[in-house]
């Protein structure tokens, strides 16, 4: 175990500042730890709160050294980092989890395919290709699934191919469309000593147009063998890929019963949110027990719960104005988490609402009637 850990003396480093580094602040806040946050943006989400913050690239060698060779232990919220400056770091003797071989396999979709794979990991088939051209010479079954190897985030770099002509002209992956019953999501949870604990399942709807998490809920409306077959397959993967922190895997439930993994992100996830509200232990929590050598912390669903992300509304860019913000209060058992962003655009994370309540039943209900009351103009 680390010593002396919730001392100013302990620095934690995050490299990037968004709603994810500023729920891991507000957590950190109950263990007195000491959080340093790196982003490229003045105005990131955590640049207020932060024991310090640095507004410098996150994918710069230099600046990712410079910013880490102060730290006791680094983590992230986000995989577009510089891996080889985490490397040295690590050499040095910082403590970096993920660690930064975690980083390289999931940072690439084809390396993260191919890892899945090799390790007996359940997922879809998939072809990779080097450029568009390439993939015009090729003979694939149309439509599929095509994803930018590197640089997609929060639906950007994916979409459905109909036509091969349309393809993305950059490294990237096909795969076949799976006819899928339902989207779910286990995160996930490792420490240093090999200790593994997962979260109740989530069932996933995402937004068509901007494909972004819309909605979720949990726990899952799925069979006890299928909720535990995910949850193998989760404890299996973290197992594998030998990653200390928290680990979100999404994945596919198939008409036929079978479960592919989708894609994992190694860090807190939008699928976990409501874990602040529904679990005993909320997925910021975890990852700070797993990161720090501490026991990690019961995972027991405490309610069933729903979350629901707040998005800017389309042809709005600006500042940012939260309309139906005290209606929504007017509401029993609705927990709103707005990140602190001040301009909007489009589709844009600008915050979540999470839903609480005795049964699922109640729980959607609650959902449909407050899902439309906030909108976020400029």
């Amino acid at each position: 175990m680390n010593k002396n850990w919730n001392s100013k003396e302990f620095k934690i480093g995050v490299l990037g500042g968004g709603q994810l580094g500023r729920m891991l602040i507000q957590e950190a806040i109950n263990l007195n730890l000491h959080i340093h946050i790196m982003d490229p943006d003045q105005n990131a989400p955590c640049a207020s709160i932060a024991q310090t913050f640095t507004c410098a690239a996150i994918t710069d060698f230099d600046a990712v050294m410079e910013f880490g060779k102060d730290k006791n232990l680094i983590t992230v919220e986000i995989e577009n980092v510089n891996i080889e400056a985490l490397e040295m770091l690590e050499k040095s003797g910082v403590q970096v989890y993920p660690q930064p071989h975690v980083l390289k396999i999931i940072k690439d979709k084809g390396t993260q395919k191919q890892f899945y794979k090799k390790n007996g990991i359940p997922t879809s088939p998939f072809v990779i290709f080097d450029s568009a051209q390439e993939l015009m010479n090729a003979s694939i079954e149309l439509p599929a699934v095509q994803k930018l190897r590197t640089g997609g985030y929060d639906g950007k770099g994916v979409q459905i191919l109909k036509d091969a002509k349309s393809s993305f002209d950059a490294p990237h992956l096909i795969e076949n469309l799976i006819d899928f019953e339902k989207e779910i999501s286990i995160i996930v949870a490792r420490n240093d000593k090999g200790q593994i604990s997962t979260f109740p399942s989530v069932e996933c709807e995402f937004n068509p147009e901007a494909h972004l998490v819309e909605f979720l809920f949990s726990p899952a409306e799925i069979s006890q063998e299928i909720e535990n077959k995910a949850k193998e397959i989760a404890a299996d993967l973290i197992e594998k890929i030998d990653m200390v922190g928290i680990l979100a895997v999404e994945m596919f439930l198939t008409k036929s019963g079978d479960i592919l993994v989708n894609e994992i992100a190694p860090r807190p996830h939008n699928s976990g949110h409501h874990t602040i509200e529904c679990c005993e232990t909320s997925q910021f929590a975890q990852h700070l027990r797993a990161i720090l050598s501490l026991p990690l912390g019961s995972t027991a669903l405490i309610q069933p719960g729903a979350m629901i992300n707040l998005l800017g509304e389309k042809g709005h860019t600006g500042t940012a104005i939260y309309g139906g913000l005290s209606d929504l209060l007017d509401h029993d058992n609705v927990f709103p988490h707005l990140y602190g962003k001040e301009q909007t655009k489009p589709f844009r994370k600008m915050g979540h609402v999470t839903i609480t309540g005795k049964t699922l039943k109640e729980v959607k209900e609650t959902a449909e009637k407050i899902k439309d009351i906030i909108q976020i103009t400029a």
